[in-house]
């Protein structure tokens, strides 16, 4: 089954700065029937305006990845960790106990983010924090992880949870597959640019596909397209 999430369907809020839609129930935006798919808990397309972004804020307890679609995001925490992510590349925060951080977009233009939160599989763990770049002529034409809880994934930034991360993007007319390895498993598909056929749906740019009960997707680029895949356990 894939369910089709038209971008003009999703929560949001508009505050200046920041132009947030969720695909998930998040912050003043509830909707029953969209909390969470699986343990994917938060899908937000954030465009954060120059000179601005999230100040010093806490999280714990959830594993808080960020793609970068344009621009680049600086994070600073706690911790003593500081780092500059730019487009394509990936950070990831596992909050674990807790940890307090802040996001800012000190680049001259706007930048625009995919923000997604996956339920940790165990709680208790001291809290972490890393970023990686990925070049797109590497996930050129196929699936690759970029965040992973599972092995085998030595490649992609480490989550403490059963999901990955993965991202792919594909020239007019090209197609990629995605085996899940389990037919209970949720996926969750964003084209971050592009249009494309998932199993014979249509996705344009930013909308979402909620993907169960689906061992195989066929992903067939109408128009040059960047998409980024969740699967995560149900």
């Amino acid at each position: 089954m894939i369910e089709r999430r038209p971008f003009d369907s999703l929560g949001g809020a508009n505050h200046g700065w920041l132009d947030a839609k969720h695909h998930f129930s998040f912050a003043e935006y509830h909707d029953p029937k969209r909390v969470h798919w699986g343990a994917l808990r938060v899908w937000n397309d954030d465009t954060i305006q120059p000179g601005t972004g999230f100040p010093p804020h806490p999280h714990s307890n959830m594993e808080i990845v960020t793609y970068v679609r344009e621009g680049a995001i600086t994070h600073q925490d706690n911790l003593g960790n500081k780092g500059r992510t730019k487009a394509g590349d990936v950070q990831v925060m596992s909050a674990g106990t807790g940890i307090r951080h802040s996001e800012y977009n000190v680049e001259p233009g706007i930048t625009r983010i995919f923000q997604i939160w996956i339920l940790p599989d165990r709680q208790g763990d001291p809290p972490c924090w890393g970023t990686k770049p990925f070049p797109k002529d590497d996930r050129s034409g196929r699936f690759v992880a970029l965040a992973s809880g599972i092995e085998g994934d030595e490649d992609a930034l480490p989550i403490r949870t059963n999901a990955r991360v993965l991202g792919v993007s594909l020239k007019a007319g090209e197609t990629a597959e995605y085996q899940f390895s389990d037919i209970n498993r949720h996926g969750y598909l964003v084209p971050a640019t592009g249009q494309v056929e998932v199993n014979g749906i249509a996705l344009q740019a930013r909308d979402g596909a909620a993907i169960t009960d689906e061992n195989l997707i066929r992903v067939t680029a109408v128009m040059d397209s960047e998409l980024v895949l969740v699967d995560a356990a149900g």
